[in-house]
C-alpha cells in the first residue's frame, strides 16, 4: 500500500510540473495573439483597398493582363497550404490540411494536376510522411509573418502562373488554403482563388458611377494592373498569414486552457486516490495493532 500511494505521489507531482508548462504556454498565448488581432485587423482596410482597386481596373478596362487571363483548358493548379510550425494548437494544423484535401479532391474531380507550396513545418511533416512532391516550402514564420515573407511567397506563385502552359513548373491556377480568424472560440478553414484574378471583397461590382470617378488609370490600365496585381497577391497572402498566425495562437490558447484544466482534473483524481490509499494503509496497520493486542490478551488469559 506504501508503494502505491508514493507512486500516485509521484504522479501528482509530474502533472503539476506539467499544468505549471502548459499554464505558461496558455498566458505566452494570450499575450501575443492581441498583437497578432491587432496586425490582421489593421492589414484588412489595405488588403481591402487594394482589391477594390484592382477590381476597378480588371472590370472598367479593356486590357487583357495575363495575371486576370482565364486559360480555356486549364491543366494545373498551385494551392499554397498555411499551417503552423509549432505543435500543442489542437486541431489547428489538421484542419487547414483537411481542407486543403478537399480543395485537391475537387481540383482533381475537374481534371487538374496540384502543385504544393507549403508555409510551416506541420504542412512540411504531412506531405513528407506520405512522400508527396513539394514545389516550395517556408518555415519558421508562422506566429509572427512578416511582408518580406509573403512578398517571397508571392513572387514564386506569380512566376509559375505566368510560365507558358507546358513549361516546366507552370500553373493555370493560384490558390491559398489558411485559417481566418473569425473569434477567440472560432477559427475557420478557408480555400480562395488568387489567380486568375478574382473578386473576393463583395457579391457584385460596383455601379460605374461610383467607381470611375474614384480611379483615373495614369500613364495606362496596363501600366497600373501591372503596378498592382503583384501588390494585390503579396497583400493578399500577408493578409492569409497574420489571419491563419491569429488563428494559431488563439488554437494555442484554447488548447492549453483545456490542457491545464485537465492537469487540475488529474491531480483531484489522484490527490483523492492518494488519501484512500493512506487511509486504507492507516486502517490497515490500526486493525494489525487491535488484532495483535487482542491475540496478546487472549495469550496472557490463557497463561493465567
Amino acid at each position: 500500500m506504501a508503494l502505491s500511494l508514493r507512486e500516485y505521489r509521484a504522479r501528482i507531482k509530474s502533472t503539476e510540473s506539467m499544468k505549471k508548462i502548459t499554464r505558461a504556454m496558455e498566458l505566452i498565448a494570450a499575450s501575443r495573439i492581441i498583437k497578432a488581432q491587432q496586425r490582421a485587423q489593421a492589414a484588412a482596410p489595405y488588403a481591402r483597398e487594394l482589391t477594390r482597386a484592382v477590381s476597378a481596373v480588371a472590370t472598367f478596362s479593356n486590357v487583357d493582363h495575363p495575371l486576370t487571363r482565364e486559360e480555356d483548358d486549364p491543366k494545373r493548379a498551385a494551392v499554397l497550404v498555411v499551417t503552423s510550425d509549432r505543435g500543442l494548437a489542437g486541431a489547428y494544423s489538421s484542419s487547414v490540411l483537411k481542407e486543403a484535401e478537399r480543395l485537391a479532391e475537387k481540383l482533381r474531380g475537374e481534371g487538374k494536376e496540384i502543385d504544393w507550396y507549403i508555409c510551416g513545418r506541420k504542412g512540411e511533416a504531412y506531405f513528407r510522411f506520405r512522400q508527396r512532391p513539394v514545389v516550395q516550402l517556408w518555415t519558421g514564420f508562422s506566429d509572427q509573418p512578416s511582408y518580406e515573407v509573403a512578398a517571397e511567397v508571392g513572387r514564386a506563385l506569380i512566376e509559375s502562373f505566368l510560365k507558358e502552359q507546358g513549361e516546366d513548373g507552370d500553373v493555370d491556377e493560384v490558390h491559398v488554403v489558411y485559417t481566418r480568424f473569425r473569434s477567440m472560440l472560432v477559427q475557420e478553414p478557408t480555400a480562395v482563388r488568387l489567380l486568375p484574378l478574382e473578386v473576393i471583397e463583395g457579391e457584385e461590382a460596383p455601379e460605374t458611377h461610383e467607381v470611375l470617378p474614384l480611379y483615373e488609370f495614369e500613364p495606362s490600365a496596363e501600366a497600373v494592373l501591372d503596378g498592382l496585381l503583384p501588390q494585390y497577391v503579396q497583400s493578399r497572402i500577408f493578409f492569409s498569414l497574420l489571419q491563419a498566425a491569429a488563428s494559431e495562437l488563439a488554437a494555442r490558447q484554447k488548447a492549453m486552457k483545456s490542457a491545464t484544466d485537465n492537469a487540475d482534473e488529474l491531480i483531484k483524481k489522484y490527490t483523492r486516490i492518494a488519501n484512500q490509499a493512506r487511509q486504507a494503509g492507516i486502517t490497515q496497520e490500526i486493525s494489525e495493532i487491535v488484532g495483535g493486542v487482542n491475540a496478546l490478551a487472549d495469550a496472557n488469559s490463557a497463561n493465567d
